[in-house]
Parts: C-alpha cells; sequence; structure tokens
C-alpha cells in the first residue's frame, strides 16, 4: 500500500488521482489550515478516521510520497510577488517548513516528492527561491526536474499553466515528456444542463464592463473552446470567464462546473456541497489541482 503525505493539502487532488487510478493508498496524515477544505476532504474520503487542522512538525512520519502545494499568493502577479523568501514570514515562505518536515525524518526520506505551483515561481524575481529549494533537496540526496503543465493538455478545457517540481530520492531523474498526455475535451461535457439560477448572472457593472477583455487584470473572457484559469471568486477579476445565456446575458460558472473543470466528478462535488457554503466550494476549487495531471503523474512514477 503506497503511503503519502499531504501537506497544504486542500481538497485532497492527488488522493483523488490515485483512487480513480485504483491504487490502494494511505494517507499517513493531512495538513490543511482551512477547515472548510478540511471539511470538504473529510466529506470525500468519509470512509476514512476525520482529520483535522493540524501541524505534523516534529512527527515521526514515514511516507512514500509527499506532495505539496504551498501557497502560491506571493509568487503571483495577482499577490504583489511578495515573495517566499526564508523568514519573511508571507505565505508562499511555507514551502520551507516542507523541508524542515523532511529534515526531521531523520535517515528516512520520502522517494518522491512533488510540489505544485504558479508559473511566476520562475520569474526573474522570484527564480531564486525555486532553484534554491532545489538545491536544498540536492543536499538531501534529491535529483528534481521540473516542467510547466497546462491542464488544457491532460483533457480539461481549462486554461491552467502551474509549475510541477518532482524531487527523486537516489539521483534519478523525472522525464516529463513521459507524461501521457489527452486531448482537450468540449467544454459542453463540463457544463450543467438545464436551466441556470439567475443567483449566477453577470449583474455587477464593474464585471459587467469587464466582460469579453483578455490580457488584462480588468478582464472577464467570454467563454468559447475553454475557460481560463479557475479562481476563488468567479465573480472578481481577473475571471475564469462567462457564457453567454441570451438577450445579451452572460452568467458564471457554478462551483459544480468549476470541480468539474478541476478534474472532480459529481460525487466529490455533492459530498463536499454537503458540508460547505457556494463561497466555500469556488474558493476550493480555484485553490485545488487538477486531478488529471496528478493521475499522468502518478502513471509515470508508479
Amino acid at each position: 500500500m503506497l503511503k503519502i503525505l499531504e501537506l497544504f493539502g486542500g481538497i485532497g487532488s492527488p488522493r483523488v488521482a490515485l483512487r480513480n487510478l485504483g491504487i490502494p493508498v494511505k494517507a499517513i496524515d493531512y495538513v490543511e489550515i482551512d477547515e472548510k477544505a478540511v471539511r470538504s476532504y473529510n466529506a470525500i474520503f468519509n470512509s476514512e478516521l476525520p482529520y483535522k487542522t493540524q501541524d505534523v512538525r516534529g512527527w515521526n512520519l514515514k511516507p512514500d510520497i509527499l506532495i505539496h502545494g504551498s501557497p502560491c499568493q506571493d509568487f503571483s502577479i495577482a499577490g504583489r510577488q511578495k515573495g517566499a523568501d526564508p523568514g519573511s514570514g508571507t505565505r508562499s515562505s511555507l514551502m520551507w517548513e516542507t523541508l524542515n518536515i523532511v529534515k526531521n525524518m531523520g535517515l528516512w526520506r520520502p522517494r518522491i516528492i512533488i510540489w505544485e505551483n504558479v508559473k511566476n515561481v520562475r520569474s526573474r524575481y522570484m527564480v531564486h527561491n525555486h532553484e534554491r529549494y532545489m538545491d536544498e533537496l540536492k543536499n538531501l540526496g534529491y535529483t528534481s526536474n521540473f516542467s510547466m503543465l497546462d491542464a488544457r493538455d491532460f483533457s480539461l478545457p481549462q486554461a491552467r499553466q502551474r509549475i510541477f517540481t518532482i524531487s527523486v530520492l537516489g539521483g534519478q531523474d523525472f522525464d516529463f515528456d513521459t507524461l501521457e498526455r489527452k486531448p482537450m475535451q468540449p467544454i459542453s461535457n463540463y457544463l450543467e444542463n438545464g436551466p441556470i439560477d439567475d443567483f449566477y448572472t453577470v449583474k455587477a457593472p464593474s464585471m459587467l464592463r469587464a466582460i469579453g477583455k483578455t490580457g488584462t487584470v480588468r478582464r472577464l473572457p467570454i467563454i468559447k473552446d475553454y475557460c481560463y484559469t479557475i479562481t476563488e471568486r468567479p465573480d472578481r477579476t481577473p475571471g475564469s470567464g462567462c457564457l453567454p445565456i441570451g438577450n445579451g446575458k452572460y452568467r458564471y460558472l457554478t462551483e459544480r462546473e468549476c470541480w468539474r473543470l478541476q478534474g472532480y466528478n459529481d460525487g466529490d462535488f455533492e459530498a463536499a456541497a454537503g458540508v460547505n457554503s457556494r463561497r466555500a466550494l469556488y474558493k476550493q476549487a480555484g485553490n485545488s489541482i487538477p486531478v488529471p495531471i496528478f493521475e499522468s503523474i502518478f502513471n509515470a512514477l508508479l
């Protein structure tokens, strides 16, 4: 049985991917500070004992794979690029706590460490942190490789580009070219059927002015073949996009559609919707990692 440790675990995208692949897995722990995300995680994996928001620093843990998607806000352009230098106190600087956890494991080392973050982590002002992260892992015996992956190359009609760094213990390179890519599916496959509640209609003047705009922070593109990156708030710019509903009106994506566009099935969504609000469900989708990308990574690794 594969043992995983999920740090900054959100709603459990890697564990959902392993479940979808039929790989027996034991989550030796899951760490997430957002209590509402913990609620959704527990609802999705309700056959397991519930987890709580917690701190595993100093614990004696022995996972096969460690996955962390440390907060991206201070790497991103939208987050004003505050950075993640050690000791800076930014949310993104929590990435260094992951290394401390690995160091505190003693002689034991996870075979694989996977880190996902925004593409701006390789920007001119942020790349030194990414390079230092890989250098520190090298000192611990890991070989790291990274690549920018787009959800559209893994079947999902969502323009979501993220940097994935895979570190393998013992000097073995990970070749991202071995990942199985799948053609992008029609976005109609992910949209709800039937009438949609007026709650989702675009009404705010600032958002109405942003409709159809691209290439700017104040944008709300009209969805055609795919949506833009799903965010925590569909009613804020830059937005993932809007859909025409006739008579010159447009609507936002629903929470269910956002979850589908991250690769979750309706059973996962309904479990989470039973314990969380619309606002929380949008946030959880926006903060998640596309499930099909993890499926392809785990297929290549395992």
